[in-house]
């Protein structure tokens, strides 16, 4: 088979894309991979890509979706229903400009089977466009079909210009367990966790003399807050009985003044393996952050910043793997109840068990084959 993904140039919703790809791949199916510019992250995958739109970037397509505003990814008390809206609009404009392109590859390349992230606007009017089966490739809790409506919604101009009635029929393949959510309409597949490349520090290969807590923002939230949503952890660090694993990449540490001796920058590592030496993590709440800790048992303090985070929490703590807090309102007790409470670390096993008793992407290749 040969099989097109596709997805907008952001790691939260092609990374999780990526394990599929490649259990596919290593089946023996011809896989190409069509993104948007940056391509930085797809090609540290080592998948054949090909690139597609006019060169913009995500958020130059959220400027023009709200007239030319810088898009503001932290929350200003937005209901998350205003967040999906808000991001819809700038989804959509991303989408908007790949169409063309998107259509092109997959004229001349004739996929038999196009898997595309929910919020990739253009792949579901390629896919009906010319008659290839479709599937929604979700990236965690939220429900990717709704998603794929709006972005229709809002290009409905780009539809009736090439006679498309609305998307195409799919499949969705969700990536977490029933427990946590998806839309449960279609496939299931274990969340095995793909964070990109990396050095893993080699004292980091075993574990340390005192706790470890990871301290993460994911790729995104540092370039609109800074470390600013992790200053007070940073702050009472020092009052913790553990280590402290703060990484942020080269974002700049010096709003956070002089750091505990406890508290050590890390470069960037690839999350997972970060996590195999954890004893607990702190972050923003992203999927991509939230599925990987899941699906590595450990528990998680989430101080949600915007977009998908404010529904992962309720869904973490509503299962009970995961402590909420704000920015302001951590404190040293908080930050020791996460590596104590009994009742969370039994928890972050139990999601961690419901996500290994899902079928790995190489055992549903045989799903795949037969959408064809």
């Amino acid at each position: 088979m040969r099989i097109l993904f596709t997805g907008p140039a952001a790691a939260g919703h092609l990374f999780p894309m990526v394990p599929t790809a490649q259990a596919l791949q290593a089946a023996g199916h011809q896989v190409l991979f069509a993104g948007s510019a940056p391509l930085d992250h797809l090609r540290q995958t080592g998948l054949p890509t090909v690139e597609v739109g006019d060169g913009s970037t995500l958020t130059d397509a959220f400027r023009r979706a709200s007239d030319g505003i810088d898009p503001q990814f932290v929350t200003d008390g937005n209901s998350p229903e205003d967040a999906q809206r808000l991001a819809a609009a700038g989804f959509a404009e991303h989408g908007r400009v790949t169409i063309d392109d998107l259509l092109a590859v997959a004229t001349a390349w004739r996929p038999d089977l196009i898997v595309h992230a929910a919020f990739q606007a253009a792949a579901p009017l390629v896919s009906a466009a010319l008659g290839i089966p479709a599937v929604v490739h979700n990236f965690g809790v939220m429900s990717g079909i709704g998603m794929v409506g709006s972005l229709a919604e809002l290009l409905a101009d780009e539809y009736r210009a090439r006679e498309v009635e609305g998307p195409a029929t799919r499949t969705v393949l969700d990536v977490v367990p029933a427990s946590l959510g998806g839309d449960g309409a279609g496939l299931r597949v274990r969340y095995v966790p793909y964070n990109g490349g990396g050095t893993v520090p080699v004292d980091l290969i075993s574990g340390g003399s005192r706790p470890r807590i990871a301290v993460t923002l994911g790729t995104v939230v540092t370039a609109y807050a800074g470390v600013d949503p992790v200053a007070r952890v940073i702050a009472e660090a020092s009052s913790v009985d553990a280590e402290f694993l703060l990484a942020v990449g080269d974002t700049d540490l010096s709003p956070l003044g002089t750091l505990p001796a406890n508290v050590r920058p890390l470069p960037w590592v690839p999350l997972a393996q970060l996590l195999d030496t954890a004893d607990a993590i702190v972050h923003h709440g992203g999927s991509g952050t939230m599925l990987t800790a899941a699906a590595r048992g450990v528990p998680q303090l989430i101080l949600p910043q915007g977009a998908d985070h404010f529904i992962n929490v309720d869904a973490a703590t509503g299962l009970g793997f995961a402590l909420r807090g704000s920015g302001d309102g951590v404190d040293a007790a908080l930050l020791s109840r996460l590596l104590t409470d009994d009742d969370l670390r039994k928890a972050a096993a139990t999601i961690q068990a419901d996500i290994t008793a899902l079928p790995s992407p190489a055992d549903l290749v045989a799903s795949f084959e037969a959408l064809r």
